[in-house]
């Protein structure tokens, strides 16, 4: 599946934009990751595209909902079994499926940091990724109410599984976001 044909069955699946956001997030930090891992950029943009888009059919986080509903259904597209089994592997505790390839650890080391700084990103008076910097992040993550849902030890342990230091994996995937703060709508408004 390529990318385009991604993004279709993403359009048709997933309604919230936040959501999306998300989607876009992983897959830029993907795209990023790729080269430094030697991984094929379109392959892992696509894996980090597609990981949730049958969160919003299948909300529960289970081996009857999300993701194995929808990888059976990305199955039943053709789609190749190592973006099926990253998007197992961003769940294992659910199917099992313990995330061993360089891209399976990605997809779990970026999934939750996205969401993180999108959160960030937004809680600036410009609401715009450009302005975030990791000192900033780092402040944020030591406030264990913001952004309470975002398990941070996940995000430690995978980054740690990734072979790269914390502060450098925040950077990083800060850098991706940047790069596609217009695609994430996460540009911001002009200061007043």
């Amino acid at each position: 599946m390529d990318r385009n044909q991604a993004w279709t069955l993403v359009s048709e699946y997933v309604q919230s934009d936040s959501l999306r956001r998300h989607m876009l997030s992983v897959e830029a930090a993907m795209r990023a990751y790729a080269p430094r891992f030697g991984g094929d950029a379109d392959v892992w943009g696509v894996t980090g595209l597609l990981h949730d888009f049958d969160y919003e059919r299948f909300p529960d986080i289970s081996t009857g909902g999300h993701p194995v509903m929808g990888v059976n259904l990305l199955r039943e597209r053709g789609v190749d079994e190592a973006i099926l089994n990253a998007i197992l592997a961003h769940a294992a505790e659910i199917t099992g499926v313990q995330p061993s390839t360089p891209m399976e650890k990605t997809l779990v080391a970026v999934d939750e940091l996205t969401g993180f700084l999108i959160a960030v990103a937004l809680v600036r008076p410009s609401r715009s990724i450009l302005d975030v910097e990791l000192k900033s992040v780092k402040k944020k993550w030591k406030d264990k109410l913001f952004a309470a849902p975002v398990n941070r030890e996940e995000i430690e342990h995978a980054a740690e599984a990734l072979g790269v230091p914390l502060d450098e994996h925040i950077q990083f995937v800060l850098d991706a976001m940047k790069a596609e703060a217009d695609a994430l709508g996460l540009r911001g408004v002009p200061a007043s």
